[in-house]
């Protein structure tokens, strides 16, 4: 007989451990098992991270007492800065499952929709590539293609907004 601890469900706690190293020494974020009757989720939340932003510092006027020269504000895309909060969008289409998100079906390809394109229910957003399969993402409903996301390679994260319909 084995002198093992085993949780209630019958796995060891040296595989837990096991399990929960990988989690901790990896860019994963979660883990799920099923094995006969016993079902096992391991997850853990990625700590938040700060993000610095280099400011660039003021041109010196050539005379004293000048005031520096105005710098114009940097253009951004749509697909770059949608809304506050895209997650609480009520248009906002996300992640099922984490992977690798891809735009276009093929290196070089054109994108399966772009900002501003009139989307149909079922029609293919992109691809998330999980586990060397590659799985289409549909449109939940019908309407605009208002923001894109994420760009295409990126990885992704289970429920991350990937972009929004209206």
């Amino acid at each position: 007989m084995s002198d093992k601890k085993k949780t209630s469900t019958g796995i060891d706690m040296d595989t837990i451990r096991q399990l929960a190293e990988l989690l901790r020494d990896t860019e994963l974020t979660e883990i799920e098992l099923d094995l006969d009757d016993m079902h096992l989720r391991l997850a853990r939340e990625h700590p938040p991270q700060q993000v610095l932003a280099q400011v660039p510092a003021a041109p010196v006027a050539a005379g004293a007492g000048a005031p520096p020269a105005a710098t114009p504000a940097p253009e951004t895309k749509a697909e770059e800065a949608p809304a506050a909060d895209p997650a609480s969008h009520p248009g906002v289409v996300r992640a099922p499952m984490v992977g690798t998100a891809y735009r276009a079906p093929a290196p070089g390809a054109e994108p399966f929709v772009e900002v501003g394109q009139e989307v149909k229910e079922g029609q293919t957003l992109l691809i998330i590539e999980a586990m060397k399969t590659m799985n289409q993402i549909p449109a939940p409903r019908s309407g605009v293609v208002k923001a894109i996301l994420v760009e295409d390679g990126q990885p992704v994260e289970f429920d991350e907004p990937l972009l929004i319909i209206e």
